[in-house]
């Protein structure tokens, strides 16, 4: 399944050094606000040292790793949502990802300006909320008058969207992202349905300088107070650091360079574990000579709706799915040692797709 998340925030809070650093495309990168007029989009290969495993043990004559789309779109100023600086754009593009990663600037540095001329990360964070709420506001009222008229007609499931809609706007008026709002699951869909901006998971990335990297500083240690009841992640991430890393050739380079700034990884994984966490998402593996590879699916699917991520046509015939547990294939190293041992399970259309589950599917159609 395609992943998007698109990054956002304030002209100049290190949105573009961040894409660049954490993709393979080349936004430009400057000091000075809307320098990203047009969304860029980026690849990211999603790394997972358990694909490079069974690559080791299968040999595989091809290997293709899952990846994530990461959407670079264009700075936000106050009065985007009444179509401000490049606001209808912004809002626009930001319909169509499936999370926001929003980037907060949390460091100080004279030579980088702000564009409202103060670092507070609390301020900017409101600013990107209000207007995204004053948008969804603008939303739901349309949705409202529009349901109102078809509610009288005196149809009962009319009245009970009327309902669950103008509970929507109430919850949005107090200031309040739609994410946050207990629905059942009509209400769900409805608001999925009006592609709220503030109904999408969100991750805040606190862009700090490299002595902060690790323990965060000031700034961020306000922001995380501001989003505690927030259903939302929070990762430190400098983007200048992430930059230097990716001017680096090789992995060794990389490590070395990692290890000297005391970081395990690079912040590009911890993001992209931080969207995994943020959106339910799991992997599993399909496995043999010809090819290993990962597929991205929703945690607590079942196995025919795992089976379509790969084909349409292994959904609607599926017949059984054929399971091996990853620890039991790195124990005994290949799928026939598996069989023999007796670790290979036969799972009909009520298994529940495990993260890190070796798959075989039998379809017929």
């Amino acid at each position: 399944m395609a992943l998007q998340c698109g990054i956002v925030g304030l002209p100049n809070v290190g949105k573009s050094t961040l894409f660049n650093a954490l993709t393979s495309a080349k936004a430009l990168a400057a000091n000075y606000p809307f320098v990203t007029k047009d969304p860029n989009i980026g690849i990211i290969t999603v790394p997972d040292p358990r694909l490079d495993k069974l690559t080791e043990l299968v040999n595989p004559r091809n290997v293709v790793p899952t990846t994530i789309e990461i959407v670079d779109i264009a700075g936000l100023i106050k009065g985007a949502s009444k179509g401000e600086g490049l606001g209808n754009q912004f809002l626009a593009n930001i319909r169509e990802v499936d999370a926001i990663v929003h980037v907060v600037r949390c460091f100080e540095n004279d030579n980088v300006v702000h564009v409202d001329g103060k670092i507070d990360p609390i301020r900017d964070k409101g600013v990107i909320d209000t207007e995204l709420l004053l948008k969804d506001i603008e939303t739901v009222e349309k949705r409202v008058d529009k349901l109102r008229k078809q509610a009288k007609s005196g149809k009962k499931e009319d009245q009970r969207l009327l309902q669950i809609a103008e509970d929507i706007l109430v919850h949005l008026n107090n200031m309040e992202p739609a994410r946050s709002i207990p629905l059942e699951e009509e209400g769900k869909e409805l608001m999925k349905d009006m592609f709220l901006l503030t109904g999408k998971p969100i991750l805040y990335v606190c862009n700090v300088d490299e002595e902060s990297v690790l323990t965060g500083n000031v700034h961020t240690e306000r922001l995380k107070k501001a989003i505690e009841k927030e259903d939302a992640e929070m990762i430190l991430v400098s983007a200048d650091i992430e930059a230097e890393i990716a001017q680096l050739g090789s992995m060794e380079e990389r490590m070395d360079f990692l290890h000297e700034m005391g970081l395990e990884e690079p912040g590009v994984n911890r993001l992209i574990h931080a969207c995994y966490k943020l959106l339910h998402l799991v992997t599993y593996f399909t496995a043999g000579e010809k090819e290993v590879r990962a597929w991205t699916i929703v945690k607590g699917w079942k196995a025919p709706a795992a089976a379509g991520v790969i084909h349409s046509d292994f959904e609607k015939g599926f017949i059984r799915a054929e399971v091996i547990k990853y620890d039991d294939f790195l124990k005994y190293g290949s799928e026939p040692a598996v069989k023999e041992a007796g670790k290979m399970a036969v799972e009909g259309k009520e298994y529940v797709v495990q993260d890190a589950d070796i798959m075989h599917f039998r379809f017929n159609v």
